[in-house]
């Protein structure tokens, strides 16, 4: 009969000190452990399954929130609990309607560092339905509509064509049958206090985006005084067309925030 192995305590408390250490001069080196993910409208925490593996494998914990899409405000407040059960301090990142989300939650005082991913950026008094009018149209709204309780969804085509354009078909169609509707109401909620105003923030343009005008997003990483803004040639959803490259910005944001 084989024992069982039991390793001497000694080894076992040496190892938890030095993942401790190790925690610790992370952060003395501005480094943060710590990322949060915000989703988009018509999407879920799985639309970052191709930048999690690659940020986990850069030695930070990640977690996806799953908002519930009824009111910016639970949206904010699920994002809350999740920053909550962080160890320490948090990057937050927001997708589309997810960087209303970040620039409201990310007051809290563990959020170092925020990065929009082709995303809105609402400044204080405003909503993301008065964002953006300046410029035309993008051709993804022509296929939003909207159901008897005031949730949006987007058409197939919308997501064929202009959601998830350079996605393989096959991802569009699961994206398409998976989305997650939107309250509208929730377009109309204000923000007020915005933290991109006072936290270090990186954005990411999509240049190819027909959901967001490009020069909005390129507007408001200038609005934002951006520590670094890429421009990626992708539709709405560059986490899942480059998730290489959207990886590589958080992992920048995460070693250069700085830690008090």
């Amino acid at each position: 009969m084989h024992q069982r192995f039991h390793a001497p305590k000694w080894i076992i408390a040496t190892a938890a000190a030095f993942m401790a250490w190790n925690a610790i001069a992370a952060e003395k080196a501005g480094g943060v452990r710590n990322v949060v993910l915000v989703h988009g409208a018509w999407a879920d925490g799985s639309s970052w399954s191709k930048v999690i593996p690659q940020l986990e494998k850069a030695g930070l914990h990640v977690t996806a929130v799953q908002s519930p899409l009824t009111s910016l405000a639970n949206d904010v407040a699920t994002t809350k609990r999740a920053i909550a059960l962080q160890d320490g301090p948090v990057i937050l990142v927001g997708h589309s309607y997810g960087g209303a989300v970040i620039s409201d939650a990310g007051v809290d005082p563990k959020v170092v560092g925020l990065v929009y991913v082709a995303a809105f950026a609402p400044a204080d008094g405003e909503a993301i339905a008065d964002l953006g009018k300046e410029f035309p149209p993008a051709p993804g709204g022509a296929e939003i509509r909207p159901d008897s309780a005031g949730f949006l969804r987007l058409t197939s085509k919308g997501f064929l064509e202009s959601f998830a354009q350079d996605v393989p078909m096959a991802e569009r169609v699961v994206l398409a049958a998976t989305q997650g509707p939107i309250n509208g109401a929730a377009l109309g909620e204000k923000l007020s206090n915005a933290a991109w105003k006072t936290k270090p923030s990186w954005y990411i343009v999509a240049t190819n985006d027909r959901m967001i005008p490009p020069d909005l997003e390129r507007k408001f990483a200038k609005s934002m005084n951006a520590m670094k803004t890429v421009a990626l040639p992708t539709s709405h959803v560059p986490m899942i067309s480059r998730p290489a490259d959207v990886a590589k910005v958080i992992i920048e944001a995460a070693r250069r925030a700085q830690v008090n």
